[in-house]
């Protein structure tokens, strides 16, 4: 069974049927311990990009925005049975050119992985379509979108299940900011926990 363990902040690990680890945006919390297959950042910023803290298979494949973005092209990339899509992520506070959020497909799962970013073109246009079954939006309103951005995000994105994620500065997870975004899809995942997709 494909599991999400949410770290807190923006970073959480996912884990294939198959076995097959992934980290995206490593920085805080627990829940390091398993070697990583892939590991992807969305972008440079120190709160989403501590390497360090992920020990690494041999073969483990790093993806960051500059190789999913070049030259003004999104790219695609085939771990194993992970396939990964880069996608637009920007905002006031991340710029177009070096922040990218991820989907990522495996075990028969969609999973939007937005990065750190706030209502995107491609929100209206390419992700609806792809029938998501989870997303991971940015709640915090300082460096991303607030809670009721995301709820507008989240209603275009049409995914079976909204996570919240990147919800207060400082903090790995914050309950109250949790329950302000009030999409109808909404499911709440507490840093330290994890879910059966």
């Amino acid at each position: 069974m494909p599991k999400l363990f949410y770290q807190g902040h923006g970073s959480c690990r996912f884990e294939t049927d198959g076995g097959a680890i992934i980290y995206l945006d490593p920085y805080v919390g627990k829940g390091y311990g398993l070697p990583a297959d892939l590991v992807l950042v969305t972008h440079d910023h120190s709160d989403h990009n501590r390497l360090s803290l992920v020990t690494r298979k041999k073969d483990c494949v790093v993806i960051t925005h500059k190789e999913a973005l070049e030259d003004g092209k999104y790219n695609s990339f085939a771990v194993g049975d992970v396939r990964v899509d880069s996608v637009p992520a920007y905002n006031k506070n991340h710029s177009r050119t070096c922040c990218v959020g991820y989907l990522l497909s495996f075990d028969g799962l969609k999973i939007y992985a937005a990065g750190d970013t706030s209502e995107t073109e491609e929100m209206s246009t390419l992700l609806p379509g792809l029938h998501l079954d989870y997303a991971l939006l940015p709640i915090d309103g300082v460096y991303n979108m607030d809670a009721r951005g995301a709820e507008i995000c989240a209603e275009k994105i049409g995914a079976k299940h909204v996570i919240p994620i990147h919800m207060k500065p400082g903090a790995l997870f914050d309950l109250k900011t949790a329950e302000s975004f009030r999409a109808k899809n909404r499911l709440i995942v507490a840093a330290g926990e994890e879910i059966e997709l």
